[in-house]
């Protein structure tokens, strides 16, 4: 299934670490709150599922999963971050187990959430992907799959984004069901609510496909890099979606 997300397959790849452009953007007071929250938004879910791996009750966890992104600005972890050093995802992995080895000493010393606010995590969405996760899985595989799951769901945003500007998002939304499965039984069913012939229900699928697919190495792209990089974070996708359909 992921094949076609090496380094190698489907052209050139531009890596445009635009992730570090937002570690870089939060250490500089007058971009902080905006890199602030679009770090937020795009990694939330996957410190939320670390934390309460950790045994933390629910609510804790979405206090610290706040507390953490504050702690990282007000503490310019973000300005020492070197992206030559190594992937983001592990830069922010890492920085969340040290967070988390001084929350309680931190708790005693600080208020939390400091004076900074951002916005808070959607907790009903968080909570029920943390509940689907495999009880045995360790913090750090969870921290993985939900890394997973967000580059996933930040590909289908921009790809639905695209189709609605194309004035397509009906189209969409009859047809995004097909892009990891193969359903070609129903076919007929999207041609029915659509106006369309079968074989142009096809060819709509294919043309999904194929832009989800470029989005996807995209979205990856932009947290490492090098080509060597991109093709050990597929690797650990790989491995993370393994994990979630066995």
């Amino acid at each position: 299934m992921t094949g076609w997300l090496s380094s190698s397959a489907g052209g050139h790849l531009a890596f445009e670490t635009t992730q570090w452009s937002f570690v870089s953007a939060a250490s500089d007071e007058d971009q902080r709150h905006t890199a602030l929250e679009g770090l937020y938004r795009s990694y939330s879910s996957p410190v939320y599922g670390f934390i309460r791996r950790h045994g933390y009750s629910r609510q804790d966890a979405q206090d610290l999963t706040h507390d953490f992104f504050i702690h990282l600005v007000e503490k310019r972890a973000f300005s020492r971050a070197d992206p030559h050093r190594g992937k983001f995802r592990k830069f922010l992995l890492g920085s969340l187990q040290f967070f988390l080895q001084h929350a309680a000493e931190r708790a005693r010393t600080e208020k939390r959430g400091g004076q900074a606010k951002i916005i808070f995590l959607d907790d009903e969405t968080a909570e029920a992907g943390y509940q689907l996760t495999d009880p045995g899985q360790t913090a750090e595989q969870i921290f993985d799959a939900r890394w997973v799951a967000a580059l996933i769901e930040g590909t289908l945003s921009r790809l639905e984004a695209e189709m609605e500007r194309s004035g397509k998002k009906k189209l969409f939304e009859q047809i995004c069901g097909f892009l990891l499965e193969n359903e070609e039984s129903a076919y007929i069913e999207v041609a029915h609510r659509t106006g369309l012939s079968i074989s142009a229900v096809k060819a709509a699928i294919y043309r999904l496909r194929g832009r989800y697919r470029e989005l996807l190495r995209e979205e990856v792209a932009r947290t490492v890099m090098s080509s060597a990089d991109f093709d050990d974070e597929i690797r650990s996708f790989r491995a993370s979606l393994a994990g979630r359909h066995k």
